[in-house]
Formats: C-alpha cells, sequence, structure tokens
C-alpha cells in the first residue's frame, strides 16, 4: 500500500502542507516500512488547475490513499475518479500522520464535506453589482396611453 501525504520538505520530519495542489512536495509512503519517496510537486507553481493536475501525477504512482490538510473539489473528483481515498484535516509531521493513520484516526472524506476549498471561496461568488444602471431612469417615453 502506498500513501501520499502533503508535505512543506522531503522528509518524514516536514510539516504537513493544508494545501493539495499547491504543495512543495508529496511524500509517497510505505506505511508498513515506513520507507518513502520525495516527490516534487511541479504543479504547485501553475497557474491553474493545480489541484487536478497533482491528482493525475499522483494517481500514476499507485498510491491508494492521499492525506492533506485540504482539498478542493476538482481535485477531489479526480482523486476519487481514481479510485484514491482522501483524508483531511491533516497536521503535524509526516511521521505523526503517517503514525495517526496506522492507528486509525483518521477519517475519510466525503464529496458532500469537500465545498469550494472547504468555503474558502464563498464570498467571492456573490455579484458586484447593485443594480444600478446608466441610464437612471430617465427614458424617452411621454406617458401617453
Amino acid at each position: 500500500m502506498k500513501l501520499a501525504v502533503t508535505a512543506k520538505g522531503d522528509n518524514l520530519d516536514a510539516e504537513a502542507d493544508p494545501r493539495f495542489g499547491r504543495c512543495p512536495y508529496f511524500l509517497i509512503i510505505d506505511p508498513d516500512t515506513m520507507e518513502f519517496e520525495a516527490l516534487e510537486n511541479k504543479s504547485a507553481t501553475a497557474m491553474g488547475g493545480a489541484g487536478p493536475q497533482a491528482s493525475q501525477a499522483i494517481s500514476k504512482l499507485g498510491v491508494e490513499v492521499v492525506i492533506t490538510g485540504n482539498v478542493g473539489p476538482n481535485a477531489f473528483q479526480a482523486l476519487s475518479a481514481a479510485g484514491i481515498k482522501v483524508l483531511t484535516g491533516a497536521s503535524g509531521t509526516v511521521r505523526e500522520i503517517v503514525e495517526k493513520y496506522k492507528s486509525g484516526n483518521a477519517a475519510e472524506v466525503s464529496a458532500a464535506t469537500v465545498g469550494a476549498h472547504n468555503g474558502m471561496r464563498q464570498g467571492r461568488q456573490q455579484g458586484m453589482g447593485g443594480g444600478r444602471g446608466m441610464g437612471g431612469g430617465q427614458g424617452m417615453g411621454r406617458g401617453r396611453r
């Protein structure tokens, strides 16, 4: 079995990175032996679509579980489509996270809990208009019947 943990560094004592698509590294770990490979996240600096790009890279490695702090809806969908379980809320070092996982103290994320980046975009989706057109209500009508 292989786990992928989002990390700020390239070793087991690195802090977990809360961002899936923009984390600097993925540590690909065999939880039984704790052998790992540090994979630099090439999509971290992408202009857009970092999560789905990272999902594709992870799925090619035979990873079965991703553990991260947060995952966006597009990345979650791509990971789920590849049959990869997603666990969020990770904090601490990668080593601590894997130990928690091995002891069964991690909860799987469902599609219903993954909003627009778990609520990070909610304020931006409201319109900026205000309903005030340029005309000011001064039409050309003469009020005749």
